[in-house]
């Protein structure tokens, strides 16, 4: 069984947070991924600059940032896995979906699965990967009745 949530820290109304719970929650039964815990933390562009700044030493902006604990090899919870958590900025994904001319909606969910497949230690580090990891992400999406 899989344990996370969804934070809106922003001052934006989601009305569509239910869809994109359910999409985590197909998104793990695709992924076969189970007993993991993680977070998905929604914020403005002003908080994702502070993280980004802190943590990756850029003074900028981002679409979504991910922490993934099973990186750290010290964190050990047999039968539990400590996946970590993904930062979306709400800002970003509004302005990229009207760059994008697609809803609100698929850029949040297109930036949550990738942040969650980040999680799980996919990467866009080479082509090969990055086709793997953007296949996979618009199998999800599809799947789960996300268009463009």
């Amino acid at each position: 069984m899989n344990e996370f949530n969804v934070f809106n820290e922003t001052n934006e109304d989601i009305s569509f947070k239910n869809d994109l719970i359910g999409l985590v929650n197909y998104s793990l039964e695709v992924l076969e991924v189970d007993n993991a815990i993680f977070d998905i933390i929604l914020v403005d562009d002003e908080e994702i600059k502070k993280i980004n700044k802190q943590y990756r030493n850029k003074d900028t902006s981002t679409d979504v940032i991910s922490f993934a604990l099973e990186d750290e090899k010290t964190i050990n919870i047999p039968s539990i896995r400590m996946l970590g958590d993904v930062y979306v900025s709400f800002d970003t994904a509004k302005s990229q979906a009207k760059e994008y001319n697609h809803s609100l909606k698929r850029e949040l969910s297109f930036l949550i699965v990738h942040g969650l497949l980040h999680l799980l230690g996919y990467s866009h580090d080479k082509i090969e990967n990055e086709k793997k990891m953007f296949e996979l992400q618009e199998r999800i999406l599809e799947g789960y009745g996300i268009k463009r």
